[in-house]
């Protein structure tokens, strides 16, 4: 017989498994409801993988298992398929509408090592050269579903080193490489899709990968994806109202990629590392994106990283409150065609395309950065070495536009970079800055250690501070075709050596107010070209400098006002 206080506690125990927030150790004590019980419970039945034969014992393949589970739960209207403590191998398995996945503390989903256990989500279309980049393997996907919830304290491991090759031309132990290797999750054109305080552990190729996805919610997540090429962490294509927050990514690859379309997008209270960008936005149009309150450490590559081709456009962006701990090429954006790897001097001529309209980057925001760069050096836990260009190791940030393109509105505010130095005298006398738009290093050795600037209209810094930690000959800023640009408060660090401090080159209608000049330079600012002018000095500090301005190949007197 049941008492008052019985009844009133069974009661909340149901409700609280009705909310997927509270699914727990405790819903490990209820059954699975019978099939002839009332519709009354549809929606929030508990499906235990074991009771559908799944082994745990880290031996027997319990794929059919999971699969079935998942099965019964969407066919029951939804509900959750619980993990519970064991190790459970698995090859692809397919999430569906209305269920939740829950891992409990001491569950694991083992990704097999067998590659034949995985399988191609024949719905999902492959994007773009599927030898390179793309895929439609996962280890649990999800096509078309809307409700769908994988969430924690459990774990999902790929095994991701069984799918590197010992050496080139030899196939790996899962027998499978390239595109054909599965990511941890794989999403397609689903809604409401949340994955949260989940464990994801060496992913054979991206950790989540979410495509044409809408109001997705990435909570607490954990991933560590360092044992394969193309360990990407986060890697979106046109998804739309995505939310990350209070996640911790160490990868190997793009840490958060956006490429396609993908709009009002939020990542906040984050901490992010890998061997290459971190930020990384490619294609389409990307626009109403904030990223606030980050750490990101030991990153190089590039934490923030966007190129920007004809007929793309990236808008409304804005980056805040960022600390960045031993990172290289801070910032780069690029803007015009970009060099593509089949391209070769001895290639057949490509094919024609029908011209595309000139792409499109303005109103991109910085402040609040506080960053300290430095000579790349391998990554302690990766799964292999990494070789480093020259570009990556004497870095800066770098906004390339090409042809008759111009970056538009780009500001910076209460920004404060330290760099390594070891710039020489040869670096410096760069001029001819190959004009591509890929990657920031494959422009050489930047010739300014700290901002690099081509093609800018309406550039704006506030209360910046670039410093060397070492010496350097470079200039710390290259102006090079700017227009319409505002400096406040900017401090910079010079050098006796160095042949200035600043260089503006066909740069017209500046205005540099209360600049300061942190240590002795030979020439505070020189000015080149004839096209430079409209140039204004108004107070400031700049008297450690032998000489306030310079001025060389054509560049008049009249260009700046003191």
């Amino acid at each position: 017989m049941i008492n008052s206080h019985d009844a009133a506690w069974t009661r909340r125990r149901w409700l609280s498994l009705a909310s997927t927030a509270t699914v727990g150790a405790g819903l490990s004590t209820v059954v699975n409801t019978r099939a002839d019980d009332s519709d009354k419970n549809l929606g929030v039945r508990l499906y235990n993988i074991r009771d559908f034969g799944a082994k745990g014992d880290g031996v027997a393949l319990d794929t059919p298992a999971v699969q079935a589970a998942i099965d019964a739960c969407a066919k029951d209207q939804g509900g959750t398929v619980l993990v519970p403590a064991g190790l459970f191998v698995i090859g692809t398995v397919e999430l569906k509408s209305n269920v939740t996945l829950h891992l409990a503390a001491g569950g694991t989903l083992l990704g097999s090592a067998d590659g034949k256990q995985y399988h191609a989500a024949e719905a999902i279309p492959l994007h773009g050269d599927s030898t390179l980049e793309d895929g439609n393997v996962g280890l649990i996907f999800a096509v078309g579903a809307h409700n769908v919830t994988i969430e924690g304290p459990g774990t999902i491991d790929g095994q991701g080193a069984q799918f590197l090759s010992p050496t080139k031309g030899v196939p790996p132990p899962a027998g499978i490489s390239g595109s054909h290797r599965p990511y941890h999750l794989l999403f397609h054109q689903c809604t409401q899709l949340t994955v949260r305080d989940i464990f994801l552990k060496d992913s054979a190729f991206h950790s989540v990968r979410i495509i044409q996805s809408k109001f997705v919610q990435l909570r607490g997540i954990r991933i560590q994806n360092r044992v394969i090429h193309n360990n990407d962490g986060f890697h979106f294509i046109s998804s739309e109202y995505v939310h990350i927050s209070d996640c911790d990514v160490r990868c190997q690859d793009d840490a958060c990629a956006l490429f396609g379309s993908c709009k009002f997008v939020t990542v906040t209270n984050c901490s992010f590392s890998t061997r290459w960008s971190v930020f990384r936005f490619g294609g389409g149009v990307a626009e109403n994106i904030t990223v606030s309150n980050c750490l990101i450490y030991e990153t190089y590559g590039c934490p923030v990283k966007m190129r920007c081709g004809p007929g793309s456009r990236f808008e409304n962006i804005s980056f805040s409150n960022l600390v960045l701990k031993d990172v290289t090429g801070p910032i780069s954006i690029g803007l015009g065609e970009q060099r593509r790897r089949s391209d070769t001097a001895t290639g057949p001529a490509p094919t024609a395309n029908p011209p595309r309209p000139p792409g499109i980057v303005r109103n991109i925001s910085f402040s609040g950065i506080h960053a300290t760069v430095a000579k790349p050096v391998p990554l302690p836990d990766a799964g292999f070495a990494s070789a480093y260009k020259p570009g990556e190791e004497f870095s800066c940030i770098t906004l390339n536009a090409m042809g008759e393109g111009f970056l538009e509105n780009i500001s910076f505010n209460e920004v404060h970079v330290t760099f390594p130095g070891g710039g020489t005298a040869e670096q410096a006398a760069v001029r001819d800055v190959p004009k591509i738009a890929g990657e920031y290093y494959d422009m050489g050795i930047p010739p300014s250690y700290a901002l690099f600037a081509r093609n800018v209209r309406g550039l704006t810094l506030q209360n910046v501070r670039f410093q060397t930690a070492a010496k350097d000959l470079r200039p710390a800023l290259v102006f090079d075709h700017v227009t319409d640009a505002a400096l406040n408060s900017l401090s910079v660090q010079g050098d006796g050596e160095a042949e200035s401090a600043l260089r503006f080159i066909a740069t017209r209608d500046v205005l540099l107010t209360s600049p300061r000049l942190l240590a002795k330079a030979a020439i505070f600012l020189q000015v080149e070209g004839a096209e430079s002018g409209g140039i204004k000095i108004d107070g400031g500090d700049v008297s450690k400098a032998a000489k306030a301005l310079s001025f060389k190949d054509g560049a008049s007197q009249d260009a700046v006002k003191i």
